[in-house]
């Protein structure tokens, strides 16, 4: 073919090869403008969590700012600029029950776990359909029932609410609604303060705190009487709860409890009704970030059939009730409460014991407040057995953590037991 008949072909390739140049780089800076501001948000969001603490803190995006950076906040017993700094003689506090042990769990997890807001999202009240709960958000805690065999599901109703704490009530006041005569709120000891702490602040003419619910079982209580009892599910059922409604929170699933989100699976209808009333009245609904965060952190446990949460929660507490007993197992002065292994539901095996919190008893006769005891001789703060209806010969101390705090309490209470030792020792020479 001649030169001349090949120029109009070459021409005409050039033609198009510049047209789809100029059409690629405009949806590329069409595209780059659109992603600007999540793309701004996600790099600022970034940021923030590489500020160095020395391990021993966080700087959060709402923190404290300081030469236009947010500062490190420090895990306890530790100060600094940086956190770098080991405070001696501070308090090993295991009275809180912050979840943080699951902290390094979301950070190995952070790309699929983050939430980004944008300025426009959900701004109403309520969603397409008139509710003030996310569908897909309820569809997926149904499928994590399903999966964890945990509670029955099917024909049941599900409310949203700002954790267990504001749905605890939201169920007393719904159930007592129609009942003829005042309810008795009771809950078998040791019990969670803030059943009685919640209910005598709320109290209404349709129900009353009434303490231990031991005289349910011991005959003393009328057949007539209206009750309702706060009811601790075991730590290892052996099949799905089947409750006329059960309480769930977002802090003992994914360890978030500064998102305040819980939810309640309800058997009857017009308690359902009862309890979206309360949520009306009480706050008009769920914060819809807090529902959308819920709905990411849920996704991410559901993945590998929750595999992979689980087995991080159970491998961490498991060992530290492990190295717990294992230090106060040379003391004759404190005991642990006995907990043996059981056949777990979920994983379909025999396992030993990984507890939240440990329930410890001071045995001798004069160390009749073991709370003082802890404080006093070893600077711990737990948290006296009377705030659960108990008696103060024990305590309770927390074990969800971070790992700083765990590794504070068995350092104090190896010098505690290691000081018992050395007095028999000096006694018995």
């Amino acid at each position: 073919m001649a030169e001349s008949d090949r120029n109009p072909f070459r021409f005409v390739c050039f033609i198009v090869s510049v047209a789809l140049n100029i059409i690629f780089i405009a949806n590329l800076c069409i595209s780059r403008k659109a992603l600007s501001w999540s793309a701004r948000a996600a790099a600022e969001a970034e940021a923030v969590p590489s500020i160095s603490c020395s391990g021993h803190g966080r700087a959060f995006l709402d923190g404290m700012i300081e030469y236009g950076k947010p500062v490190c906040e420090c895990n306890a017993c530790y100060g600094g600029p940086d956190c770098s700094q080991l405070l001696p003689n501070c308090v090993a506090d295991a009275d809180s029950g912050d979840p943080l042990f699951l902290e390094p769990f979301w950070m190995k997890h952070s790309g699929r776990s983050t939430v980004v807001i944008p300025r426009w999202h959900r701004m109403s009240y309520d969603y397409s359909d008139n509710s003030y709960i996310s569908q897909e958000l309820e569809k997926n805690i149904r499928k994590l029932h399903a999966i964890t065999k945990n509670a029955v599901t099917d024909g049941r109703y599900i409310v949203f609410g700002a954790g267990a704490t504001q749905l605890l009530n939201a169920a007393v006041y719904a159930l007592s609604m129609n009942m003829s005569s005042p309810a008795k709120v009771v809950a078998e000891k040791p019990f969670y303060p803030v059943y009685k702490e919640q209910t005598e602040f709320f109290k209404a003419k349709q129900f009353e705190f009434h303490g231990d619910a031991s005289f349910l079982r011991n005959g003393t209580s009328k057949t007539t009487e209206n009750v309702i009892e706060f009811v601790a599910s075991p730590n290892n059922p052996d099949a799905p709860a089947d409750e006329d409604l059960m309480i769930f929170t977002m802090s003992k699933l994914t360890g978030h409890a500064g998102s305040r989100f819980g939810w309640a699976i309800v058997k009857d209808k017009n308690v359902y009704e009862n309890m979206l009333q309360y949520k009306s009245l009480a706050d008009s609904g769920t914060s819809k970030d807090t529902q959308l965060r819920a709905l990411k952190l849920i996704k991410v446990v559901l993945e590998n059939g929750g595999r992979g949460i689980y087995n991080f929660a159970y491998k961490t507490m498991r060992g530290r009730w492990t190295k717990l007993n294992h230090v106060l197992s040379l003391s004759k002065r404190f005991k642990l409460q006995e907990i043996p292994s059981s056949f777990c539901n979920y994983s379909r095996t025999v396992r030993g014991a990984s507890p939240a919190f440990a329930w410890l008893k001071c045995t001798k006769e004069e160390d009749s407040n073991c709370y003082k005891v802890l404080h006093q001789e070893a600077n711990i703060l737990g948290r006296e057995g009377s705030s659960f209806d108990a008696e103060n010969h024990y305590v309770r101390l927390s074990l969800v953590k971070r790992a700083d705090e765990f590794n504070l309490l068995l350092d104090r209470l190896e010098e505690l037991v290691s000081k018992e030792e050395q007095n028999q020792t000096t006694r018995s020479s």
